[in-house]
């Protein structure tokens, strides 16, 4: 649904956290190197060339270089993101979506760990059971789990972040615990600013944006 294309009528809905995308990207320009993490079925670093296409999600849009390796979903909007090519030291790396908390946080380190000034841009949903219409249902437990999810990335809280529980977070039909961990595993305190840029749930799915810098 970020995407206008796919989002179609929907689409000005989410202006505002497509602007808060926009600003937190614009924090990235600096880097060395961008390194974009997001869940899939297996942790990997990708290779080149990096791309894929919308089409499973609804319109044939080509994002990136042609591959007959697409980029998982997560990777891919962080590829939509990135498309205007101001740094093209850009990496692509998946983590396990069932990946232990521990395993998250050796991975940041690794990914922090490379001699360069490198950004991580992190992608990652919060809860999608947040009322009767979400993807999985309402789930009274999802607000206060995206609440918690909330806070720690507006504080830079990295502790909070590696305690999220890997099962209710599946439960809960969240995307983003495995990427948030690799991101606490990646920096080191203390942030010279931290800021939460967007937190709301249309259609019953939590999106938040933070810029950690």
């Amino acid at each position: 649904m970020l995407v206008p294309e796919v989002a179609a009528g929907a689409a000005s809905e989410l202006d505002d956290l497509r602007a808060a995308c926009r600003a937190a990207v614009a924090h990235l320009a600096t880097a060395d190197v961008i390194v974009v993490v997001g869940a899939d079925a297996t942790t990997i670093r990708r290779e080149p060339p990096f791309g894929g296409t919308l089409a499973p999600w609804g319109i044939d849009r080509p994002v990136g270089e042609p591959t007959s390796d697409p980029l998982p979903l997560s990777l891919l909007i962080g590829a939509w993101l990135l498309e205007d090519g101001r740094n093209r030291n850009i990496r692509y790396h998946s983590v396990a979506a069932d990946a232990a908390p521990g395993e998250c946080e050796a991975l940041g380190r690794t990914l922090a760990d490379s001699g360069t000034r490198a950004a991580l841009l992190v992608l990652g949903d919060g809860s999608a059971c947040r009322g009767e219409k979400s993807p999985g249902y309402d789930d009274p437990r999802a607000e206060g789990f995206d609440a918690a999810v909330a806070d720690a990335l507006a504080k830079g809280d990295t502790a909070a972040l590696l305690d999220l529980d890997p099962v209710l977070a599946a439960e809960l039909l969240v995307a983003g615990r495995a990427p948030w961990q690799v991101l606490a595993g990646a920096v080191d305190q203390p942030f010279g600013t931290t800021e939460l840029l967007h937190n709301e749930a249309p259609y019953g799915v939590a999106y938040f944006v933070a810029s950690w810098r």
